[in-house]
């Protein structure tokens, strides 16, 4: 993987392939499909980035359309790869930066607004999402590279001022983990922590012969729009209890809180609280009888992480607030 940087492309920049290498490919535009989908693209290995071409063009106008886009917003691409969703993006929005960790396809996008309108409304910025600087942004739209989908989607949720939605195609599976409820086979830490700062809503399925090269999984589109403001709860607190009641969240939650190093965490988290707050801890004190106390008097010592809603979990973390207990 090429080094990361956050360097802005230039519109003037030129692709590296020759013109005489151009009829080893066929680009992915609207009308110039003409491989076989199931074919490797032999000059733009996009595999390498976990990136999959999305090539139908009814698929990407509905995803663009979904965004409900305005004259005025300024949008985010993450993985834009050849440009199917950003030139429909530039039609309807005032701006768009597009982070795309491949230069080639940075070319390619390049390529197809110059000399047009659109190119003054289009930045890219070549590098790694994950490290990239992101700039202001109202709507984030993305062909998700496999291997980013939970960062973008924390970074989406943490970027100040938050943006007003984002509409993401990931793994099906993935996608379904974002939407799933309590008591069904999906619902996890992930659900938990995405759910307690947006609405999630899945938008469509997509097939995988509508990629190129196409997935070993089946894609799906979902639409997250944050709540603003954001609810007042640190996350790296909620995430701390989710990794415990998670971690076998079908055995009951004491059971989580007996697992191999738990208590040995809450017991130094909580000397340390106490003694920012001046508190006295005595020599019998003991962690396991204050954890015990927590879990029976909120009647969750006997629940399944598997089964309980996210105001169940904050119900239980403000309990072990109230104990002095912390989990980050």
């Amino acid at each position: 993987m090429p080094r990361a940087t956050s360097e802005r492309f230039s519109r003037t920049h030129q692709s590296s392939v020759k013109p005489g290498a151009t009829g080893r490919h066929s680009k992915d535009h609207d009308n110039g499909e003409s491989s076989s989908s199931g074919v490797r693209n032999p000059i733009f290995n996009t595999e390498r980035f976990g990136q999959h071409i999305l090539k139908n063009p009814q698929i990407a106008q509905t995803i663009v359309d979904k965004a409900n886009l305005r004259p005025t917003d300024k949008v985010l691409e993450v993985g834009p790869g050849t440009g199917n969703l950003t030139v429909r993006i530039l039609e309807k929005a005032k701006h768009v930066t597009a982070v795309e960790m491949d230069p080639r396809m940075a070319a390619e996008v390049t390529k197809r607004v110059q000399g047009k309108p659109e190119q003054r409304k289009l930045d890219i910025i070549i590098g790694d999402f994950v490290k990239a600087e992101l700039p202001y942004f109202d709507v984030c739209i993305s062909n998700t590279p496999y291997q980013i989908s939970s960062p973008l989607v924390f970074r989406i949720l943490s970027h100040r001022p938050l943006p007003r939605v984002a509409i993401l195609m990931f793994q099906r599976e993935f996608a379904q983990r974002l939407v799933a409820r309590p008591g069904t086979e999906l619902w996890s830490r992930l659900s938990a922590n995405v759910q307690l700062y947006s609405k999630v809503d899945m938008i469509m399925n997509v097939g995988k012969n509508n990629f190129r090269p196409p997935p070993q999984v089946e894609s799906s589109v979902v639409r997250i729009a944050p709540l603003d403001p954001p609810p007042p709860i640190k996350f790296e607190e909620f995430d701390g209890l989710g990794r415990i009641v998670f971690s076998r969240k079908n055995k009951t939650v004491h059971a989580s809180f007996t697992a191999k190093g738990v208590m040995e965490m809450l017991e130094k988290n909580w000397r340390t609280w106490c003694s920012l707050q001046n508190k006295t801890v005595t020599e019998d004190a003991s962690i396991k009888e204050i954890v015990a106390r927590v879990l029976d008097s909120t009647g969750y010592s006997d629940q399944r992480a598997a089964k309980m809603t996210v105001d169940d979990l904050l119900k239980l973390l403000s309990a072990f607030h109230d104990e002095g207990i912390h989990f980050a």
